[in-house]
């Protein structure tokens, strides 16, 4: 049984992507030097942290959703 449609598959890309993030600005914090600057990569870490889970759930649903029953 296939639930993934393009859709929650794309939801589910850009989760990873945020999350990558959310570790690559992890990373950057902790080395003391942000090649971005402390405060975008606050930023960064601050907006893909929700991202993450807002777009793990849109996929999980839409695959939900379009479960046979």
């Amino acid at each position: 049984m296939n639930t993934i449609t393009p859709k929650s598959g794309l939801f589910l890309a850009f989760s990873c992507i945020a999350a990558i993030a959310a570790v690559g600005s992890i990373f950057e914090l902790t080395s003391g030097q942000p090649d971005l600057g402390t405060q975008n990569t606050a930023i960064i870490l601050a907006l893909s942290i929700p991202l993450t889970g807002l777009f793990f759930f849109a996929a999980v649903k839409d695959a939900k959703a379009n479960m046979k029953k």
